[in-house]
């Protein structure tokens, strides 16, 4: 782990160095703009719980569009 002191995790300093860049400040920006274009689109109860996916992803040239949109488990969408 990167961000190790003692054989501890250090979050704070972590946060610090990777979190807060301008690139990772830029991609939950575009995280956060699916999640409310979503939530307008189905209401906040249909993806309460569910976490927004792109169908195609941004970094491959996907955009933020309803139609690239839609909502899928946690646990399918991180594995």
């Amino acid at each position: 782990m990167p961000f190790m002191k003692n054989g501890k995790r250090d979050y704070k300093r972590e946060n610090e160095l990777y979190n807060s860049k301008p690139e990772q400040i830029k991609n939950r920006s575009q995280r956060n703009q699916a999640r409310a274009l979503v939530a307008k689109a189905k209401g906040a109860a249909a993806i309460k719980g569910k976490d927004i996916d792109h169908k195609k992803p941004i970094s491959k040239g996907g955009g933020n569009s309803l139609a690239n949109l839609y909502a899928t488990s946690p646990s399918k969408n991180r594995s």
